[in-house]
């Protein structure tokens, strides 16, 4: 085959694929502009077969922070979500190091379990975790709303025992021969090289958290104890749902999340690209 018409024929199959690409992320993003577009829609346009707003108001907005205890919801959902990070942080940043270097021979049957772990789903188990932190005084508190979540650690487990396998095994041998303990070990040497892997795992543990619905319900009926994804079913009222109001308050809501996921993105990718690698 002539190179020119191998040039062609590469040219084409980078844009066809780049189109692909482009495809899939439009269908993934549709969700997120339609709401966008919603929330700027006054009532009577709402389901207009129009794409977009004839008349674009931010009326939705301005009742959205006239009446909805916007700050207060998100104070409460970022305080659990930033308790449940941090919480199942320590968790998997011990767990992983304990499996990788204490007792490496167990590794193998612990990850299994979490791995089965991760299949049952969180439904299953709620009854129990709710009469347990009933019987305990846990509702409407922060610790009821944290401290059972602790227990959803498998899938950070995993990720970090992935990281801390790939650290060179000859940086913790070296701090052994220097007579440091274990706990020295994984302050001076693990967690320097897991910085990255904690706070990727960490990010995506924090969003993970913020989009819990069912648990919170639970625990926190109290409107002044709500979070942000109970306080959006405030808008299905008697007279049926503002979608209007409801996208403009799950917009402003979202922003925090897209903000973090945006400045954090690379390093997310990157932190689960070279996890394995040495």
């Amino acid at each position: 085959m002539p190179r020119d018409d191998r040039h062609r024929r590469s040219i084409a199959g980078r844009v066809l694929w780049h189109g692909v690409l482009a495809g899939a992320a439009l269908a993934m993003s549709f969700p997120v502009l339609w709401a966008l577009i919603t929330s700027f829609k006054p009532p009577g346009e709402v389901f207009s077969a129009a794409p977009f707003p004839v008349a674009p108001t931010i009326d939705n907005y301005a009742g959205v922070v006239a009446n909805w205890p916007a700050m207060t919801l998100v104070v409460n959902t970022v305080v659990m979500s930033a308790g449940v990070a941090l919480g199942q942080l320590v968790i998997a940043t011990l767990a992983a190091f304990a499996l990788v270097y204490v007792t490496p021979r167990v590794r193998p049957a612990i990850q299994l379990a979490a791995a089965v772990a991760l299949v049952i789903p969180p439904q299953a188990i709620v009854i129990p975790q709710f009469l347990l932190a009933t019987r305990l005084g846990w509702q409407n508190t922060d610790v009821g709303l944290i401290v059972p979540q602790l227990g959803a650690s498998a899938l950070a487990v995993l990720l970090l025992v992935q990281h801390v396998g790939a650290i060179p095994t000859s940086l913790c041998e070296a701090a052994r021969l220097e007579g440091a303990r274990p706990w020295e070990t994984l302050w001076h040497v693990v967690l320097p090289n897991l910085r990255p892997a904690i706070a990727a795992v960490g990010i995506l543990v924090f969003i993970s958290t913020w989009n819990e619905y069912l648990w919170p319900l639970l625990m926190a009926p109290r409107a002044e104890d709500a979070t942000v994804q109970i306080g959006l079913s405030q808008f299905d009222t008697e007279g049926g749902i503002d979608y209007g109001a409801l996208m403009a308050a799950a917009t402003l809501t979202s922003l925090p999340i897209a903000i973090v996921y945006a400045i954090a993105s690379r390093r997310i990718t990157d932190s689960f690209l070279q996890s394995g690698l040495k």
